[in-house]
């Protein structure tokens, strides 16, 4: 049997596990999910944790953009490797940054270089970076005020990034995800960040949005089915 189909099998019979753990038919309260998560077979790696969410806004208004931060009250369990840039490399490595200049790292990154999870700029840095905005932005990594990544306060930008801070954005089809932890976090532990992260994606409704902002959300892990939360759990958004 070739790896593919080894691959494909083993994946068939975690599935087929964890069809006889739960019922995925239904809707769970988010507790509940999380314990269901918990009972599914798990891969050999440490799968990461993502809370998934469909949104009923319209996604070609500008004005019904969702996008945002959040803090992860017990991190996302990821080492963030980070870059900044700024005229002071010096500063921003000795704050915490695993790569940091300006014109130095915009060459790199011109010539196919993106080895950082998180790009932050100073806001004087952010007037020469618009220039490969074209090259970060496809990828997500394009520094943003919204999302706390432009700052002229470089160490509390680290810190934030690096104890755990998420950024979320809605696609072209009205859908979000978001790592919230690991697979060997406890389930209070994950619990306790999906709940921040659904209200921190239920308190980024667009201003003048009316009618059904969330219409499903599901957890899952790397290599499990997706179990549907309940929408009593965000139907006050």
């Amino acid at each position: 049997m070739h790896r593919k189909e080894q691959n494909m099998e083993k994946h068939s019979k975690r599935y087929r596990s964890a069809v006889q753990a739960a019922d995925l038919s239904k809707d769970y309260p988010l507790a509940e999910a999380v314990g269901v998560l918990a009972k599914f077979p798990g891969a050999k790696f440490d799968e990461t944790i993502e809370l998934s969410f469909h949104l009923g806004v319209d996604p070609t208004a500008g004005d019904q953009m969702v996008r945002g931060t959040t803090p992860l009250p017990n991190g996302s369990g990821k080492k963030v490797r980070v870059l900044v840039f700024t005229d002071d490399a010096k500063a921003a490595m000795d704050a915490g940054a695993d790569f940091a200049g300006l014109q130095d790292m915009m060459a790199k990154i011109n010539g196919g270089w993106l080895d950082f999870d998180v790009a932050i700029a100073t806001t004087e840095a952010m007037k020469t970076v618009r220039t490969i905005a074209r090259v970060l932005g496809p990828k997500g990594l394009m520094p943003n005020p919204k999302s706390g990544t432009v700052t002229d306060d470089i160490a509390a930008g680290i810190k934030a990034v690096k104890a755990g801070r998420v950024e979320f954005k809605m696609d072209k089809t009205c859908n979000i995800g978001v790592g919230i932890g690991k697979r060997s976090f406890t389930p209070a532990q994950i619990l306790e960040n999906a709940q921040a992260v659904l209200d921190a994606v239920g308190k980024a409704k667009p201003a003048h949005f009316k009618g059904h902002y969330i219409k499903m959300v599901a957890i899952s892990s790397s290599q499990s089915p997706a179990v549907r939360i309940a929408s009593t759990e965000f139907g006050k958004y």
